[in-house]
C-alpha cells in the first residue's frame, strides 16, 4: 500500500479531532469509539468518468483511510506511530481489524483537505475486498496496488489492483453492484469495463468473455456517497 502525502495524513487527523467534522451522520460511530480512532490502510482515489472508459483515462481524486479504533492514541506529529498505523497490520484472513467509518480527503491546490465521513455498505464492502486482495497475493511473486475506482457514470465503485504491466490490473466491484455485475468476484480490469458499457438497450452489457484463471480461483474468497 503506498504512503499517503503528509497533507493527506494531516487533513484526516484533524477531522478526527474536530468536532463540528464528528458531527457529520457518518461519523456518528466514530463519536462513541471505545478508544482513540486511527486512520490506516490508505486508499488513494481514482475517478473515471467521461467518454473514456480506459483505465489509462482515470484520475486520481484524492485518499480514503479506513478509521479503526485503538487501545492508545498516535501522535499525528510522531512519524514512529503514523507509519506503524498505515502498515500491513490487519490485512489477514480477518482483515483491518475493526473498522468504524472512512474519511476521504481531497486533492487541492494548497494540499489535501478533508471532505466528508462515509459508513454503510460500500465501507463493509471495501474492507471484503481488501481482504480477498491480501489472501490473492499470498504466495504469489505478483505485488498489486490497491486503490479505490469510482465510476459515477455507472454507480459502481471497485476496489482496483493496479499491476506493474499492462493487462495485471484487476478489479473487484463492491457492493451494491450494478446490474449484470457480480460484486466481490475478481474479474480482469478490461472485462468489467467492457461489462459495464452500455448495450442498445442503455443497460450495462451482459454478455460473459473468458475469464482468466486467477479471476475464477478467486470468484467468490463493504457509503452513502457516490465515489463509495
Amino acid at each position: 500500500m503506498l504512503q499517503p502525502p503528509p497533507s493527506a495524513l494531516r487533513a484526516v487527523h484533524a477531522a478526527l479531532g474536530s468536532q463540528d467534522a464528528l458531527r457529520q451522520p457518518a461519523a456518528a460511530v466514530l463519536r462513541h469509539s471505545p478508544g482513540p480512532l486511527l486512520p490506516a490502510h490508505p486508499l488513494a482515489v481514482y475517478v473515471l468518468d467521461g467518454p473514456d472508459g480506459r483505465l489509462a483515462g482515470a484520475r486520481r481524486t484524492g485518499w480514503r483511510f479506513l478509521v479503526r479504533h485503538t487501545a492508545k492514541a498516535a501522535d499525528p506529529a510522531a512519524d514512529g506511530p503514523v507509519r506503524e498505523s498505515l502498515g500491513r497490520d490487519g490485512l489477514g484472513p480477518d482483515g483491518p481489524g475493526e473498522v468504524l467509518a472512512a474519511a476521504e480527503v481531497v486533492e487541492t491546490a494548497e494540499g489535501h483537505a478533508f471532505s466528508h465521513f462515509t459508513a454503510g455498505p460500500y465501507l463493509d464492502s471495501t474492507v471484503r475486498a481488501l481482504r480477498q486482495a491480501w489472501q490473492l497475493v499470498q504466495g504469489g511473486h505478483t505485488r498489486l496496488q490497491p486503490r479505490l475506482l469510482s465510476m459515477p457514470g455507472h454507480y459502481a465503485t471497485a476496489l482496483w489492483l493496479h499491476g506493474s504491466t499492462p493487462g495485471e490490473d484487476l478489479l473487484i466491484p463492491l457492493a451494491p453492484a450494478p446490474l449484470g455485475v457480480t460484486a466481490h468476484q475478481v474479474y480482469p480490469a478490461a472485462e468489467l469495463l467492457a461489462r459495464l458499457e452500455p448495450t442498445g438497450s442503455g443497460h450495462p452489457g451482459m454478455t460473459r468473455t473468458g475469464q482468466s484463471g486467477m479471476a475464477q480461483l478467486c470468484a467468490t474468497s463493504t457509503s452513502s456517497h457516490p465515489a463509495g
